[in-house]
């Protein structure tokens, strides 16, 4: 089992589909990649088409995972083989590692694929249930923060029109007293 989570990792979703980077099944195939690449070029008719294989530029492959060469950044695209197209290197690659291989691997796209599909309705209907009920607490919370406001907003009324109030009320020609200790000159006589 622990070779086929290892297969599994290595499988990625680029473009909405499931995919392996020819480096990494050279690697499991046991070869190199240029061996591996040029074996698909010489059969290219068998791997026509998106749906069986297609290059991928180094900024997808940087976003699944980290891949650089000796000099700091890779050198050629990268093949993306589907899962039909990883079938089809079977026919490309006859060694008996590679039939073995081959066949760890479309176990793995299979439990990938299991893996993604059965969980996924619990999940949804579990993640749906959460969503409402943060829904209904934001609700909530928003109406009492509205109740806040309305009353908050009624009391900066009531304060506005008292000050209003007792500034229509202060008798303006009456002077005002000076605070402090020094007599003003005019109350000396």
């Amino acid at each position: 089992m622990d070779e086929l989570e290892n297969i599994q990792s290595k499988i990625y979703v680029i473009r909405g589909q499931r995919v392996m980077f020819d480096f990494d099944l050279a690697k499991i195939y046991q070869v190199e990649t240029k061996y591996l690449k040029r074996q698909v070029r010489r059969n290219i008719e068998r791997f026509e088409g998106d749906d069986f294989m297609f290059e991928v530029s180094p900024d997808e492959i940087l976003r699944c995972q980290k891949v650089t060469s000796s000099w700091g950044g890779s050198r050629y695209d990268a093949f993306a083989f589907t899962e039909i197209g990883v079938s089809m290197l079977s026919s490309v690659l006859n060694s008996k590692v590679a039939i073995q291989a081959n066949r760890s691997i479309m176990r793995a796209f299979v439990a990938y694929r299991n893996l993604a599909e059965l969980p996924l309705a619990a999940t949804y209907l579990d993640l749906r249930k959460q969503i409402e009920d943060i829904r209904q607490e934001m609700n909530d919370i928003l109406a009492d923060q509205n109740d806040i406001n309305e009353s908050t907003r009624a009391q900066l009324d009531a304060i506005s029109t008292a000050l209003a109030e007792l500034q229509a009320n202060r008798p303006d020609n009456k002077p005002r007293r000076p605070i402090g200790f020094i007599k003003p000159k005019d109350d000396e006589d």
